[in-house]
């Protein structure tokens, strides 16, 4: 925020608006004419406002502001944002990942760097300090074109107290301007109080902000235009980023939450874990891997079983939580455990982690939450880094765990010599697969049309086989947590064996059928379902002219390897469950009888 006379309420308040719950710290700096001052405070808004209460009728030139979702260490003060260079004269917040910040971390350190947290994002302020020879913009130009990943950054110098240098590549950033001031955030919410003119800045975008005008520039220093829109939404509306919910927002931002899962983690064309780095050794020569974990978490775990037993000798057992942890398990020393929580609060997976751990199990963690308790009894954690999410049931975060999970199962594969031409197209399309998930997310209108023609049904059946099994399993669950409508899910070869006795017109059946292995396997039982006068709704892949002689009501997807369907079909369930939890009235953000984290038995 840029202008004149601003208050450090008005920083602090708009920060709030950005408030989501599951952040870690929060922190400003701003200039006055002949002060540079930096708060920073781990937790809630109200605890950073607190200790800046007998400063908050001050005014200011510009600041900047972060609540930080934690990706590189762990939550404190010293981690929090902004971070700043040597000489405590730039300031810098930072959404995203840097991959490449310890090769800059170590070349700054040999040109006398001194760092002071565990942050990627502190590499920026100094590689910045770096360059600076008196011209931010130049400074500025010059760091990014040295960094790997995804940033939204905003920079201030004290010696240039009128603005506010901001560059973007793979994290939104958008900018507000008129009245006086300039503001950046990333999202309209924090904007609307000062200004409805928006500019929604481009991947390579590099702007100057000040408080009257602001010019942007791609990385090569060439000025650049863009369109101002003028923002017609309220404040209450923005939070949601203009949709209706936040679950319809998390839904639409799956792509971003798997390029958010998967930078930094691809390196010479091969899957790379910083944090697995002194923990290979976990997974050589094994023969079996347990997974324990619950909901759409162990659903994704059978993703994980079918890809690491399809692709190897190594075996995976999947068991959901709450039965593992009362079971007599026969686990080992050095055994592999993977827990897999969103949350990392999880209360059954955290009972099994204890349970595995007495019995001298090494225990690898999927989640979402740095510093969760999951997270801190782990010997090792991968993070999702979906960032937070509000709806109860789980979307982005799905999508995230498979990312992650893929990518450890590619380790897998490399570490114990089963690389081979297969895998490296599989990560190929893994890496391409975000802007496949973008056409999918186009499909919104027709995923609409085909929720209003089934909501009023009370039942419904999906079947998949395969890779479709764990995505037939995840389509009936979010159906039933936010629509209440009775959905099971069986393997499509077990119907004949007692679930088609349920078939009839009124209750429908959800086939998941890709262009896989097991089409045409999958294909004959679906023609059974229509044989008892089932409707059928086909979730298929684009270009197979067949589905139509079973139905009329198919979704299509792009083609990918048959192993990452899964991926490419999230969005389809979950939207399809959403529009119909919405048609009926209902708040698909908080089912009833449901919490975010189940933090009981």
């Amino acid at each position: 925020m840029v202008g004149e006379n601003l208050k450090l309420e008005d920083l602090v308040s708009s920060l709030q608006k950005l408030e989501y719950r599951g952040y870690d710290s929060a922190g400003i700096a701003y200039l006055q004419k002949d002060h540079f001052d930096v708060y920073k405070r781990r937790g809630k808004i109200d605890v950073l406002r607190n200790g800046l209460k007998q400063k908050l009728k001050d005014s200011f030139l510009v600041g900047i502001a972060h609540t930080r979702w934690a990706t590189h260490g762990e939550p404190n003060d010293v981690n929090a944002h902004p971070h700043m260079d040597c000489r405590k004269e730039i300031a810098v917040v930072h959404n995203g990942i840097i991959e490449n910040y310890r090769e800059l971390k170590e070349f700054l350190e040999q040109k006398g760097h001194t760092f002071s947290s565990e942050t990627d994002t502190e590499v920026i302020a100094h590689l910045i300090e770096e360059e600076f020879e008196g011209d931010l913009l130049d400074a500025v130009l010059k760091a990014v074109r040295k960094l790997k990943g995804a940033y939204a950054i905003a920079v201030v110098h004290r010696s240039i107290p009128d603005t506010i240098v901001a560059a973007r590549k793979g994290s939104p950033l958008v900018v507000g301007t008129g009245k006086g001031v300039g503001i950046l955030a990333s999202d309209v919410t924090p904007l609307l109080r000062f200004t409805k003119d928006v500019v929604f800045l481009e991947d390579g975008d590099v702007m100057v902000l000040r408080k009257d005008r602001f010019e942007i520039y791609n990385v090569d220093g060439v000025k650049q235009s863009r369109r101002v829109y003028h923002v017609d939404w309220d404040e209450k509306s923005a939070e949601k980023g203009g949709y209706k919910h936040f679950m319809y927002k998390e839904i639409m931002e799956d792509p971003q939450a798997l390029v958010n899962a998967l930078v930094g983690r691809i390196k010479n064309d091969r899957p790379f874990f910083e944090e697995l780095e002194h923990y290979e050794e976990f997974f050589k020569n094994i023969d079996r891997i347990r997974v324990v974990s619950c909901g759409t978490s162990y659903y994704a775990g059978l993703v994980f079983k079918y890809f690491v037993e399809n692709n190897t000798d190594i075996d995976v057992d999947v068991e959901v939580s709450s039965e593992f942890r009362y079971k007599r398990p026969h686990v080992k020393e050095g055994d592999v455990l993977l827990a897999i929580s969103q949350s990392g609060e999880t209360a059954d997976t955290l009972e099994s982690v204890r349970l595995a751990k007495k019995h001298g199990a090494r225990i690898v963690s999927i989640v979402n939450v740095v510093g969760s308790t999951l997270d801190r009894e782990s010997d090792v954690t991968l993070f999702m880094n979906a960032g937070p999410e509000i709806g109860v049931a789980a979307t982005k975060t799905y999508v995230a765990e498979l990312a992650v999970l893929y990518l450890l199962g590619l380790k897998i594969m490399e570490i114990n010599g089963y690389w081979n031409k297969e895998a490296d197209e599989i990560l190929d399309r893994l890496v391409r697969m975000p802007e496949l998930l973008e056409n999918v997310l186009r499909k919104d209108p027709q995923i609409r049309e085909l929720s209003e023609k089934y909501k009023d049904f009370k039942h419904f059946m999906y079947i998949g086989r395969g890779y479709g099994y764990p995505t037939a399993l995840e389509g009936a669950l979010k159906l039933k947590e936010i629509t209440y409508i009775h959905a099971t899910a069986y393997q499509a070869g077990e119907l004949k064996h007692g679930p088609i006795a349920l078939l009839d017109p009124e209750f429908p059946v959800f086939a998941v059928m890709p262009d896989d292995s097991l089409f045409f396997k999958t294909k004959s039982n679906v023609i059974e379902s229509k044989s008892r006068n089932a409707r059928v709704i086909v979730l298929g892949t684009e270009g197979n002219r067949s589905l139509e002689e079973i139905t009329s009501d198919i979704i299509h997807v792009p083609p990918t390897h048959e192993s990452l369907y899964p991926l490419m079909m999230a969005p389809v369930i979950q939207l399809f469950a959403y529009h119909i939890a919405d048609m009926k009235g209902l708040d698909p953000d908080k089912p009833r009888n449901l919490a975010k984290s189940v933090t009981v038995e």
